[in-house]
Protein backbone atom coordinates (compact mmCIF):
# COMPACT_ATOMS: atom_id res chain seq x y z
CA UNK A 1 0.00 0.00 0.00
CA UNK A 2 1.44 3.10 -1.13
CA UNK A 3 2.29 5.82 1.44
CA UNK A 4 0.30 9.18 0.49
CA UNK A 5 1.97 12.10 0.97
CA UNK A 6 1.17 15.87 1.09
CA UNK A 7 4.04 18.34 -0.27
CA UNK A 8 4.29 22.15 1.03
CA UNK A 9 6.60 24.74 0.06
CA UNK A 10 6.22 27.97 -1.21
CA UNK A 11 9.52 27.92 -3.18
CA UNK A 12 8.27 26.53 -6.78
CA UNK A 13 11.51 24.71 -7.68
CA UNK A 14 11.91 22.84 -4.35
CA UNK A 15 8.69 22.05 -4.24
CA UNK A 16 8.69 20.46 -7.85
CA UNK A 17 11.92 18.78 -6.93
CA UNK A 18 10.24 16.87 -3.61
CA UNK A 19 7.14 16.34 -5.77
CA UNK A 20 9.50 14.51 -8.53
CA UNK A 21 11.60 12.48 -6.06
CA UNK A 22 8.56 11.46 -3.88
CA UNK A 23 6.46 10.64 -7.34
CA UNK A 24 8.95 8.49 -9.20
CA UNK A 25 9.05 5.69 -5.98
CA UNK A 26 6.54 2.87 -6.31
CA UNK A 27 5.38 2.53 -3.11
CA UNK A 28 4.88 6.49 -2.67
CA UNK A 29 1.75 8.38 -3.85
CA UNK A 30 2.10 12.58 -3.76
CA UNK A 31 -1.76 13.51 -3.26
CA UNK A 32 -1.81 17.04 -3.15
CA UNK A 33 1.08 20.35 -3.02
CA UNK A 34 0.79 23.39 -1.82
CA UNK A 35 2.64 27.03 -1.12
CA UNK A 36 1.63 28.49 2.04
CA UNK A 37 0.64 27.07 5.59
CA UNK A 38 -3.26 27.62 5.45
CA UNK A 39 -3.21 25.81 2.24
CA UNK A 40 -1.60 22.71 3.92
CA UNK A 41 -3.63 22.33 6.83
CA UNK A 42 -6.61 22.90 4.45
CA UNK A 43 -5.80 19.88 1.60
CA UNK A 44 -4.08 17.70 4.73
CA UNK A 45 -7.60 17.37 6.76
CA UNK A 46 -9.26 16.81 3.38
CA UNK A 47 -7.26 14.19 1.72
CA UNK A 48 -5.69 13.18 5.19
CA UNK A 49 -2.21 12.22 3.67
CA UNK A 50 -0.20 9.47 5.59
CA UNK A 51 2.36 12.42 5.76
CA UNK A 52 2.90 15.87 5.48
CA UNK A 53 6.37 17.22 4.35
CA UNK A 54 5.78 20.68 5.25
CA UNK A 55 8.55 23.79 5.12
CA UNK A 56 8.82 26.33 7.85
CA UNK A 57 9.05 29.97 6.12
CA UNK A 58 5.67 30.20 3.94
CA UNK A 59 3.26 32.76 3.57
CA UNK A 60 0.05 32.89 5.38
CA UNK A 61 0.88 30.18 7.61
CA UNK A 62 4.04 29.57 8.55
CA UNK A 63 5.07 25.87 9.04
CA UNK A 64 5.01 25.62 12.44
CA UNK A 65 1.68 26.80 13.26
CA UNK A 66 0.64 24.59 10.22
CA UNK A 67 2.04 21.93 12.06
CA UNK A 68 0.65 22.84 15.51
CA UNK A 69 -2.76 22.85 13.43
CA UNK A 70 -2.29 19.34 12.00
CA UNK A 71 -0.32 17.67 14.77
CA UNK A 72 -0.36 19.62 18.02
CA UNK A 73 -2.17 19.11 21.37
CA UNK A 74 -5.87 17.94 21.64
CA UNK A 75 -5.67 18.02 17.49
CA UNK A 76 -8.72 14.78 17.37
CA UNK A 77 -7.12 13.29 13.81
CA UNK A 78 -3.70 14.25 13.44
CA UNK A 79 -1.79 14.01 10.73
CA UNK A 80 1.97 12.93 10.63
CA UNK A 81 4.41 16.09 9.60
CA UNK A 82 8.10 15.88 8.89
CA UNK A 83 9.32 19.49 8.64
CA UNK A 84 11.85 20.66 6.02
CA UNK A 85 14.31 23.40 7.00
CA UNK A 86 17.42 24.93 6.22
CA UNK A 87 18.86 25.57 9.07
CA UNK A 88 20.25 22.66 11.15
CA UNK A 89 19.04 22.70 14.34
CA UNK A 90 17.46 25.98 14.25
CA UNK A 91 15.01 27.08 16.68
CA UNK A 92 12.73 26.77 13.70
CA UNK A 93 13.49 23.06 14.43
CA UNK A 94 12.48 22.99 18.02
CA UNK A 95 9.62 24.84 17.80
CA UNK A 96 8.31 22.38 15.34
CA UNK A 97 8.81 19.31 17.06
CA UNK A 98 6.99 21.09 20.05
CA UNK A 99 4.37 21.69 17.51
CA UNK A 100 3.96 17.94 17.07
CA UNK A 101 6.38 17.18 14.30
CA UNK A 102 7.43 13.74 13.68
CA UNK A 103 10.69 14.34 12.81
CA UNK A 104 12.67 16.85 10.44
CA UNK A 105 15.41 17.08 7.78
CA UNK A 106 17.41 19.68 5.94
CA UNK A 107 16.77 20.63 2.46
CA UNK A 108 20.18 20.02 1.27
CA UNK A 109 19.57 15.96 2.90
CA UNK A 110 20.20 13.45 -0.37
CA UNK A 111 17.00 11.72 -1.84
CA UNK A 112 17.52 8.20 -0.50
CA UNK A 113 17.47 10.14 3.28
CA UNK A 114 14.62 12.42 2.39
CA UNK A 115 12.55 8.78 1.41
CA UNK A 116 13.47 6.83 4.29
CA UNK A 117 12.47 9.97 6.56
CA UNK A 118 8.80 9.98 4.59
CA UNK A 119 9.06 5.62 5.31
CA UNK A 120 9.52 6.28 8.70
CA UNK A 121 7.48 9.11 9.84
CA UNK A 122 4.52 6.80 8.27
CA UNK A 123 5.20 4.10 10.03
CA UNK A 124 5.94 6.21 13.76
CA UNK A 125 8.48 3.89 14.20
CA UNK A 126 11.81 6.34 15.32
CA UNK A 127 13.56 9.73 14.73
CA UNK A 128 14.83 10.24 11.62
CA UNK A 129 18.66 10.65 12.89
CA UNK A 130 19.81 9.63 16.76
CA UNK A 131 22.61 11.73 16.59
CA UNK A 132 21.05 14.71 15.36
CA UNK A 133 18.81 13.97 18.23
CA UNK A 134 21.38 13.93 20.92
CA UNK A 135 22.83 17.03 19.04
CA UNK A 136 19.39 18.78 19.34
CA UNK A 137 18.03 17.69 22.90
CA UNK A 138 21.82 19.02 24.09
CA UNK A 139 21.36 22.11 22.87
CA UNK A 140 17.34 22.90 24.33
CA UNK A 141 16.95 20.34 26.77
CA UNK A 142 17.14 23.64 29.10
CA UNK A 143 14.22 24.79 27.71
CA UNK A 144 11.69 21.85 27.74
CA UNK A 145 11.51 22.61 31.49
CA UNK A 146 9.48 20.13 33.84
CA UNK A 147 5.97 20.73 34.21
CA UNK A 148 3.94 20.71 37.22
CA UNK A 149 3.77 17.51 39.01
CA UNK A 150 6.87 16.34 37.26
CA UNK A 151 8.53 12.86 39.22
CA UNK A 152 4.69 12.28 39.92
CA UNK A 153 4.08 8.48 39.37
CA UNK A 154 3.96 6.83 36.13
CA UNK A 155 2.17 4.16 34.80
CA UNK A 156 5.65 2.26 33.35
CA UNK A 157 7.64 -0.06 34.93
CA UNK A 158 11.29 0.75 36.05
CA UNK A 159 12.67 -1.50 32.41
CA UNK A 160 10.03 0.65 30.70
CA UNK A 161 11.23 4.17 32.64
CA UNK A 162 14.60 2.64 31.85
CA UNK A 163 14.00 2.54 27.96
CA UNK A 164 12.12 5.92 27.87
CA UNK A 165 15.63 7.59 29.05
CA UNK A 166 17.32 5.94 26.78
CA UNK A 167 14.89 6.94 24.14
CA UNK A 168 15.24 10.38 25.54
CA UNK A 169 18.99 10.05 25.48
CA UNK A 170 19.00 9.89 21.06
CA UNK A 171 19.62 5.93 21.45
CA UNK A 172 18.13 4.04 18.43
CA UNK A 173 16.77 0.18 19.15
CA UNK A 174 19.87 -0.98 18.39
CA UNK A 175 21.89 0.89 20.70
CA UNK A 176 19.14 0.25 23.66
CA UNK A 177 19.25 -3.03 23.43
CA UNK A 178 23.12 -3.35 23.19
CA UNK A 179 22.63 -1.28 26.57
CA UNK A 180 20.20 -3.42 28.11
CA UNK A 181 21.66 -6.63 26.29
CA UNK A 182 18.00 -7.69 25.36
CA UNK A 183 16.66 -7.99 21.44
CA UNK A 184 15.88 -5.39 19.13
CA UNK A 185 12.77 -6.47 19.19
CA UNK A 186 12.45 -6.64 22.86
CA UNK A 187 13.27 -2.88 23.08
CA UNK A 188 10.52 -2.44 19.89
CA UNK A 189 7.80 -4.21 22.29
CA UNK A 190 9.02 -1.87 25.05
CA UNK A 191 8.65 1.26 23.02
CA UNK A 192 5.12 -0.01 21.80
CA UNK A 193 4.17 -0.48 24.91
CA UNK A 194 5.41 3.41 26.34
CA UNK A 195 3.86 4.71 24.00
CA UNK A 196 0.85 3.23 24.32
CA UNK A 197 0.72 4.06 28.41
CA UNK A 198 1.74 7.29 28.12
CA UNK A 199 -0.82 8.20 24.83
CA UNK A 200 2.14 9.07 22.45
CA UNK A 201 2.23 9.68 19.01
CA UNK A 202 5.74 8.79 18.29
CA UNK A 203 9.35 9.13 19.88
CA UNK A 204 9.30 12.40 19.35
CA UNK A 205 6.58 13.27 21.63
CA UNK A 206 8.60 10.83 23.95
CA UNK A 207 11.46 12.53 23.94
CA UNK A 208 9.93 15.99 25.15
CA UNK A 209 8.08 13.81 28.03
CA UNK A 210 11.01 12.61 29.17
CA UNK A 211 12.36 15.87 29.70
CA UNK A 212 9.08 17.50 31.22
CA UNK A 213 8.66 14.97 33.88
CA UNK A 214 12.13 14.98 35.13
CA UNK A 215 13.48 11.43 33.71
CA UNK A 216 16.30 12.72 32.18
CA UNK A 217 17.92 16.22 33.04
Amino acid sequence: MSVRVLVCDDQVLIRTGLVTIIGAQPDMEVVGECGDGRTAVEMARDLRPDVVVMDVRMPELDGIEATRLLAGEGVERPVKVLVVTTFSLDEYVYEALRAGASGFLLKDAPPDQLLNGIRTVATGAALLDPEVTRQLVGRFAARIRPSHGAGAELPLTPREREVLGLIADGLSNSEIAASLFISQETVKTFVSRILTKLDLRDRVQAVVFAYRHGLVA
